[in-house]
């Protein structure tokens, strides 16, 4: 069986007001996983196959509050709590997709979403789960073997790098209470950045991005 991964994006964030006293809490919402589609992946996923893993997922996990996903891209199935920053909520049944709620959590890792999303950033949600595929004219079938492994996980779109590097250079805080990310390494990727030549600026704030990243 293979890890198999799948990026949405067209998501919403919502906030939505606690009582008096409490700080308002963030929410990712949209689909989550869709099915009886070919994806930019090549891959398409029989709806009967995630209907059975999604009614699993929800009774098991999101039923009993142990929905989590993580920031970024894991190499296996495993959830990480060190890395955790939403819980799911919800995942329904719309049509051929299945619709899911997400919570940003007060964790360090969900502390970089909410900074991500206030500085611009566009989020997206990535499915993560185990299977394997069969070709059929062309199109990578899931198989029913296929197991969900978490609803979502959060990941950066292919925005990111000019969302950040905009960030930054309007004075965006980007540095988060545990202090992993400096100052003195947002003022080093300003200055790489205006030095660039022109000609290299999309390689470079490509390059500035993933040393970012790679410091979460």
């Amino acid at each position: 069986m293979k890890l198999i991964t799948e990026l949405n994006e067209n998501l919403q964030i919502i906030k939505e007001e606690s009582q008096e006293g409490k700080a308002s809490k963030l929410f990712i919402t949209g689909p989550f996983i869709q099915t009886e589609v070919v994806n930019r992946n090549g891959r398409s996923y029989m709806k009967e196959t995630v209907a059975r893993e999604v009614n699993r997922y929800t009774e098991n996990y999101i039923n009993k509050g142990r929905a989590m996903g993580e920031l970024g891209h894991p190499n296996g199935p495993s959830i990480n709590l060190d890395r955790v920053c939403i819980k799911i909520t919800e995942l329904k049944e719309n049509g051929n997709d299945f619709m899911g709620k997400a919570m940003v959590l007060e964790t360090p890792m969900g502390q970089i979403v909410k900074n991500l999303i206030d500085g611009g950033v566009q989020v997206g949600v990535s499915t993560r789960g185990l299977g394997s595929v069969k070709e059929v004219n062309g199109v990578n079938v899931v198989q029913d073997d296929f197991y969900l492994a978490t609803a979502a996980d959060v990941v950066a779109d292919p925005s990111a790098p000019d969302a950040y590097v905009d960030g930054i250079m309007e004075g965006v805080d980007w540095i988060w209470d545990n202090g992993v990310i400096k100052t003195q390494t947002v003022e080093a990727h300003k200055k790489i950045i205006k030095e660039a030549p022109k000609a290299d600026l999309s390689e470079t704030k490509l390059r500035v991005f993933k040393h970012f990243l790679s410091k979460l």
